[in-house]
């Protein structure tokens, strides 16, 4: 059975980011095959099904279990959705499964759920707290806790820095291997803990310390930028017809400048967002969360 938050009782929490932009970047008509990729709780999803209906279909990929269970709920109502527990960089070899020649579009969304925040068995968010495991599969590969207690020193500092882009990486690894000698570091409050005394008090500012680490470790864990990279580089290309659609929605500069490259190849692109889409003033009053959200759009060439 899988775990799920305390938003159980009322259903899932999170609000879709940058929902009308993205059903405007995706120019939906009927009968379209559409994947999301990063489906979470379905809040995308529950708006495109209604627009590609009667004959549309709808494939669904996540990683987290939980977020599928929350997915199924939601979108139920609709006849041709296949919820699909993968990634999106397998896109293509679950299309040849399905014998799915192209889709017409494809919107991944990187940003984490609100219901996944919560969750106190994986330790995304900080109010939550909990373990460090930062797995969104956690039926596989090395939790965040395991990384902390094995990696050395020198590789815990370059996954910081190169992934959460995080100036006191090296201070910060030296401490959790010297902490680690008597006592591993497996909650969220104990990494709080650590960034806070490794970093002067005038830089933290309003953010909480471990912010970029935390990141820079659920990213690791989970091989994300690598999906992401491997998925610009082939999968995208490969999976869409021409004349196709591709949205992405990131969340930190790293993931951005990715898609923006890659959306620059003119071979195989048409770049529809010279610049990022950001959330309006509106969106941010009633979901602070879209505040770093940046959307990018493509047509297949």
């Amino acid at each position: 059975m899988t775990n799920r938050s305390s938003s159980d009782e009322s259903g899932p929490v999170h609000k879709p980011v940058l929902l009308r932009e993205v059903v405007q970047f995706l120019d939906l008509i009927p009968q379209l095959t559409v994947v999301d990729g990063t489906v979470g709780a379905g809040g995308h999803s529950a708006a495109i099904c209604p627009l590609i209906e009667p004959d549309g279909t709808l494939l669904g990929f996540d990683r987290d279990p939980m977020m599928l269970d929350f997915a199924n709920d939601r979108l139920s109502e609709f006849g041709s959705v296949q919820l699909i527990h993968s990634s999106y960089v397998h896109l293509r070899e679950q299309l040849d499964e399905l014998k799915i020649d192209a889709v017409d579009r494809v919107l991944v969304d990187l940003g984490l759920s609100s219901d996944q925040l919560e969750d106190r068995t994986r330790g995304f968010g900080f109010k939550a707290g909990g373990t460090l495991d930062l797995r969104f599969d956690t039926t596989g590969g090395q939790s965040a806790s395991e990384l902390l207690r094995t990696a050395s020193a020198e590789d815990l500092a370059d996954i910081f820095q190169t992934h959460g882009e995080e100036k006191f990486a090296r201070q910060i690894a030296n401490a959790i291997c010297q902490q680690r000698r008597h006592d591993p570091v497996e909650t969220t409050e104990q990494l709080e803990a650590i960034c806070a005394a490794s970093m002067p008090g005038k830089v933290r500012g309003g953010k909480n310390p471990a912010t970029r680490v935390v990141q820079a470790l659920r990213i690791a864990v989970n091989d994300e930028l690598e999906h992401l990279q491997r998925s610009l580089d082939t999968v995208f290309y490969e999976s869409v017809r021409p004349g196709g659609r591709v949205v992405v929605i990131t969340f930190h500069s790293i993931e951005d400048r990715m898609v923006k490259q890659a959306f620059r190849r003119k071979d195989q692109w048409q770049n529809l967002t010279p610049k990022p889409v950001a959330a309006n003033p509106a969106e941010l009053r009633m979901n602070p969360r879209a505040r770093s959200a940046k959307l990018r759009a493509a047509k297949r060439l």
